[in-house]
């Protein structure tokens, strides 16, 4: 049965989709591998050795494990099996691990996270449909959404592209992955044409045949009901049933009635009976030909529908090649994604691939390893990990997709860790071969494996957890020997393990190979461990693009003397703490100091004794070299060059937490200014108001004692003018600055004094210094100290008021002294509230813990001298032996510009408020 005419045809793949995609789209789940599964017959032996021994060294530098954290910042299920069975791919070329980098790069730089909800693994549907096996209506629904997802994704790329050209330039990568994609968009529609996918059932309109079968049905079952409706009604009736009973037993249509009233049904079908035997199912005579075609319609219908289903099965089978191609696209995107959130949560940084080989570099001088502040990433999760750990989370999952589209994997996890120690790889355009020499327990073996995992992580797009750009060549194999390879089943002891490995991965490697071998020639004799060791290195210089190995042997390390192609490196030990540093010193050669490391471990003495008497007789000429002058030099002058660096560190601190506080007051003044000014012209007119007030009551109250008392004017208005002289007193401004006339110019400013400074505004500031031959003087104003001109500083004087009596204008009226008294007792209410409101703030408070008694009686007697007037100062002393406390209330108690101060109380434990006049 063909389906409708109207929906929209199936499109054939492009002719390059039928010849097969190349192979970067081509990328099945084996194609996530290392190497290429195609290589010419003569080089698949070295090859197949070459993948085996890579696979091996991925196994030995914990490659799974850092593919596993990668796996908890993946979107889909493809992403995250891909990544939780290790199977991140990495780069075969340079140019394909750049385009990796450039890739995790665009998505690091993404504005929002994509969405990559409603996409699902439908591979297994195309199998099945390939096959010839029917698929089912969910699996249609499935490969319907993640069609659609897929072109929302895409859209989702080109609207954070189409907002400027460097959103498109910066998107570019990850366009690139889905730009030429076919989405299916004809197949989405047809599915969505036939299948209903919220109710899960195949739609009317899918074919003619099966709209026809559901519309006779619907006619015959309208039928079939109407008449058992009327048979229950008789049945009822006859009181065969208590109430109508119409239900379907053995996929046909009846009723039910009373056993005893069968009867009432002549001719009917006993089609079930009840567990008690009281009714029975029957069919009547009238509805056998209904029930019929009813079958015939319901058999015909699930035919129609499994025709439907087939056509479908086999439209996606015709799309095999454009699905697969599609999942691995949204594969390639999501692990993108993955990488660039994986490398914001360990604070990585891009690292920059170079492909040349070390001859085609014209200076010798310059790094071709250059990795400043490493760090082991398995090492670092310990350090990163919180609550919210998207790892920890969401390996407890079950269902990784449940844990969200990716959108919490874009956090960053605020702080560093100083775990693991950070290293540094310091290495040379002309060296082939480092030897790191150094103590047990030094960290060799560690600091090689975090560098193999480096390479392999570029390799893979990813980022690496150090500082600044990090700069390492491509590696076409990363090859190692580390661990113990003893095999009893093959009868191999620890030695023959080694040189059975060695002799594979000298086999194989080449001129672009990173070769790391820990504790080359260990195992046996030294003699002739050494002399191996030896040839075999002199043999990888010309063979290999790097070789890094561990030893112990100090014989080795001469080899640098004669060839510049060798470099030197040693782990760091301290003699002072006895306990490696774990820091590589480049160039030098370093000590196993067993001997020490056996004494901090607890061995005898005399044992250790006896141990440096024949090392002196076995290697007096190499101790003699390993302590010389010239080492101790230049640890000394490594650690005064790191305290001089401490101490810059500490005064630009200084200097920029001094700079934003005066910065701060500067952007504040104009803002503190203008609020000031407002305030106190509020304040001068409430007092004018006030003044004026209490000026017409006196005069009213003159008047009318006055007109009682006409014998007595003179005493009225000696009284009244005595009234009014005082209210007039009480507000009249005193004047800070009459201080500046004519003889101010002799004020010699003396350490202590308060004085007004006209540059700072005619704040009040503290002299700290006396002026000495220049015609300077240092003042301090809060936390602010400057040297200002002594021509523009005058003397601060207590503010006195202003005698008004003469002011006061003559009066021939008496005024009652209470009201007087009781005018002047207002004002001096009124002078206490003025002070600021009590807010404790950063700038009036004064913290005097962890200072000595002298050290926080002269703080304290310069923050209240430095403090304006009516302000409120909050002084923290404290709830400790209670010394700072006993001095801060005697400084308060005979401080004269302390009008009154307020104890700690239970609500404010440790704090003390004091009223500045």
């Amino acid at each position: 049965m063909d389906l409708c005419k109207t929906l929209i045809p199936i499109r054939p793949p492009p002719p390059h989709l039928r010849r097969g995609l190349p192979q970067r789209h081509v990328k099945s789940t084996a194609s996530l591998s290392t190497f290429p599964t195609t290589t010419p017959p003569e080089s698949t032996p070295r090859l197949s050795l070459a993948e085996s021994l890579q696979n091996e060294t991925l196994q030995t530098l914990e490659w799974p494990s850092v593919c596993k954290q990668v796996s908890a910042f993946t979107s889909t299920t493809m992403g995250f099996s891909a990544a939780r069975a290790g199977r991140l791919p990495l780069g075969r070329s340079p140019e394909e691990s750049r385009r990796l980098l450039d890739q995790t790069a665009a998505a690091a730089a993404l504005s929002r996270p994509l969405d990559f909800s409603g996409i699902e693994d439908v591979s297994e549907t195309v199998r099945v449909s390939v096959s010839g096996e029917l698929v089912t209506i969910g699996e249609l629904c499935a490969v319907k959404r993640t069609l659609r997802s897929a072109r929302e994704l895409f859209g989702q790329l080109e609207e954070l592209a189409s907002r400027d050209d460097d959103s498109r330039e910066r998107c570019a990568p990850l366009l690139e992955i889905l730009q030429s994609c076919n989405f299916l968009s004809g197949l989405e529609q047809k599915i969505g044409y036939c299948i209903d996918c919220d109710f899960s059932r195949v739609l009317d309109r899918a074919s003619e045949d099966l709209e026809i079968i559901r519309s006779e049905r619907k006619r015959n079952m309208e039928h079939l009901d109407s008449l058992l409706k009327e048979v229950s009604a008789l049945i009822l009736q006859g009181g065969g049933v208590d109430r109508p009973l119409i239900t379907k037993r053995r996929s046909r249509m009846c009723v039910g009635i009373r056993a005893s009233h069968r009867s009432l049904l002549p001719n009917g079908i006993v089609l079930n009976i009840s567990s008690s035997g009281a009714t029975y199912f029957m069919e009547p005579k009238e509805a056998v030909e209904l029930n019929n075609l009813e079958v015939r319609l319901s058999n015909s219908e699930k035919v129609e529908e499994q025709v439907i289903l087939s056509l479908l099965s086999s439209v996606i089978a015709e799309s095999e090649i454009e699905i697969k191609d599609l999942l691995d696209r949204i594969l390639e995107l999501d692990l993108a994604v993955a990488r660039a959130a994986h490398g914001r949560w360990m604070h990585g940084v891009c690292p920059s691939l170079s492909s040349e080989c070390f001859e085609s570099f014209k200076t010798e001088s310059s790094l071709a390893i250059d990795i400043e502040a490493i760090q082991h990433p398995l090492l670092l999760e310990t350090s990163l990990r919180s609550s919210s750990d998207p790892i920890e989370s969401k390996s407890r999952s079950s269902d990784p997709v449940n844990e969200g589209n990716g959108a919490m994997k874009f956090e960053v996890i605020s702080g560093s860790s100083d775990f693991p120690v950070p290293i540094d790889f310091k290495i040379g355009h002309g060296t082939r071969v480092v030897v790191i020499s150094g103590p047990n327990t030094g960290g060799k073996t560690a600091s090689m494996k975090t560098l193999g995992l480096a390479s392999v992580m570029s390799k893979a797009g990813m980022y690496l957890p150090a500082k600044k750009q990090p700069t390492l060549p491509w590696f076409d194999f990363i090859l190692a020997d580390i661990g113990d390879h003893q095999s009893l089943e093959q009868n191999l002891s620890t030695f023959s393990g080694h040189i059975r490995q060695l002799c594979k991965i000298l086999e194989v490697a080449s001129k672009e190979s990173l070769v790391l071998i820990d504790e080359i020639g260990s195992g046996t004799d030294p003699s002739e461990g050494v002399a191996l060791s030896a040839s075999i290195l002199q043999y990888l210089k010309a063979r290999v693009n790097l070789a890094v190995v561990t030893t112990h042997y100090a014989d080795l390390s001469l080899l640098k003397e004669t060839d510049t192609r060798f470099e030197n490196a040693a782990m760091e030990f301290s003699l002072e703490t006895l306990q490696p540093t774990f820091q590589i010193l480049w160039g030098s050669r370093g000590d196993s100091n067993a001997l020490s490391i056996a004494k901090t471990i607890g061995f005898d003495d005399k044992i250790i004794e006896h141990a440096h008497v024949w090392v002196k007789k076995l290697m007096p000429e190499k101790q003699q070299m390993r302590q010389s002058l010239l080492y101790q030099s230049l640890m000394d002058e490594k650690n005064r060059l790191e305290i001089q660096a401490m101490r810059v560190t500490s005064l630009h601190s200084d200097i920029m937490k001094l700079y934003h506080e005066i910065r701060d007051e500067a952007e504040d003044i104009d803002g503190r200014e203008a609020a000031l000014m407002a305030t106190e012209t509020q304040k001068v007119e409430r007092e004018i108001k006030a003044a004026k007030s209490q000026m017409e009551a006196v005069l009213h109250e003159f008047e009318n004692q006055l007109r009682t008392s006409a014998d007595q004017v003179t005493s009225l208005i000696n009284k009244s003018e005595s009234a009014i002289a005082s209210i007039v007193e009480a507000h009249c401004p005193s004047d800070v600055f009459s201080t500046r006339e004519a003889g101010d110019s002799s004020y010699t400013p003396q350490i202590g004094d308060q004085v007004h400074v006209e540059g700072l505004r005619n704040k009040l500031a503290t002299v700290i210094e006396a002026p000495g031959d220049e015609a300077t003087v240092l003042v301090q104003c809060g936390k602010v100290r400057v040297r200002v001109n002594r021509s523009t500083i005058t003397a601060h004087k207590s503010s006195k008021g202003v005698a008004a009596k003469s002011s006061a204008p003559p009066l021939k009226r008496k005024v009652q002294g209470s009201r007087n008294s009781r005018n002047i007792s207002d004002l001096s209410n009124d002078e206490e509230d003025s002070y600021a409101p009590a807010v404790q703030t950063s700038r009036n408070t004064v913290d005097l813990r962890g200072m000595r008694a002298e050290e926080a009686s002269h703080y304290l007697n310069i923050a209240i001298s430095s403090s304006e007037s009516k302000s409120v100062m909050f002084i923290i002393h404290g709830t400790g032996m209670g010394v700072i406390k006993e001095r801060t209330i005697q400084i308060l108690k005979n401080h004269p510009r302390i009008t009154k101060f307020e104890q700690e109380s239970p609500m404010n434990f440790g704090c003390t408020v004091a009223y500045i006049n």
